[in-house]
């Protein structure tokens, strides 16, 4: 009897330390998440609200003034005669318009890699996995060579048209579709007679909502960050997206550049501030499609 009642407690000893150690561990993560991740973004916001001194001498997480947030709204946007509103307007027509043909391309290559047989099909599969897992860089100089070989180098499509290629999203409607479209009611339709083009766009396209929600927020955001083609592509600043724009901005600030920025009222609160204009798009964008964003992460995860 004795025994069986020591037993309990001595497991609920054995148990503690690791219990300890658990919350250990989560302590050390969050405080790692909360310096590397929450502090900057803190800082971020609040250096706006500064003048260049204050930034330097004052506490990092301090709010300044509203008055300085104005100043520096004022002298961002009457920098170059407004550029900053030109880089969101060009980061808007680049990213949406690439957006269209992104959606328009990769949900018919989904489904046809899914849900058809076709000769080459398998290479073609193994083509756009390997292209998804290729990093970016790598096919900068060939799409370039190939824009300025067609005389697109400066123009909207040499943006756009780069951007519409979203191997990532094929396969993402490509997984949807091999693994969640019953492939009863593709049966059922054809036996009533329905055509595939009927197919895809009255069964599969409704169907597919939720994926197609997750391939166009992946692809607007990707667009929307992206720098390094845009720089090489587009020579002029009144055709610059809005990171490209960050970084003439970055030049133009004296605390980076003492000689480009002299006399320019672009400092470190105007940067920062730029940049929280920047984020602004995708920020907004997210908290309005997180349920689709998740409908989406869902689709394909089960199977009927």
């Amino acid at each position: 009897m004795t025994q069986s009642t020591l037993a309990p407690a001595a497991a609920v000893r054995r148990v503690r330390p690791s219990r300890a150690l658990s919350f250990l561990v989560v302590a050390v993560l969050l405080a790692f998440l909360l310096v590397f991740f929450v502090l900057p973004v803190v800082w971020l916001l609040l250096a706006p609200s500064k003048t260049a001194g204050e930034v330097v001498r004052d506490n990092p997480l301090s709010f300044g003034s509203f008055h300085q947030i104005g100043a520096a709204w004022h002298h961002l946007f009457a920098f170059q005669d407004g550029a900053m509103l030109t880089w969101l307007k060009n980061s808007a027509i680049y990213s949406g318009g690439s957006l269209v043909l992104t959606l328009a391309v990769s949900v018919p290559a989904g489904y046809a890699l899914a849900l058809t047989k076709f000769r080459g099909r398998k290479t073609l599969l193994v083509i756009t996995l390997v292209t998804m897992i290729m990093p970016q860089a790598t096919l900068v100089l060939p799409v370039f060579l190939e824009l300025n070989r067609f005389h697109l180098i400066g123009t909207v499509w040499s943006v756009i048209l780069p951007f519409s290629f979203y191997p990532f999203g094929v396969y993402l409607v490509y997984i949807y579709f091999g693994s969640s479209l019953p492939r009863d009611l593709l049966s059922a339709a054809r036996i009533d007679g329905c055509t595939e083009w009927q197919l895809f766009s009255r069964i599969a396209l409704p169907l597919a909502k939720p994926v197609i929600g997750l391939v166009a927020f992946f692809s607007f955001v990707g667009n929307w960050n992206n720098f390094f083609l845009p720089y090489l592509v587009l020579p002029n600043s009144n055709e610059f997206p809005v990171q490209v724009g960050l970084n003439q901005l970055l030049t133009s600030t004296p605390s980076f550049n003492p000689v480009a920025g002299a006399g320019l009222n672009i400092t470190i609160p105007e940067l920062a501030l730029a940049i929280v204009i920047a984020i602004l798009p995708v920020l907004v964008l997210f908290l309005f499609s997180q349920r689709t964003l998740v409908s989406g992460m869902l689709a394909g995860s089960t199977k009927e």
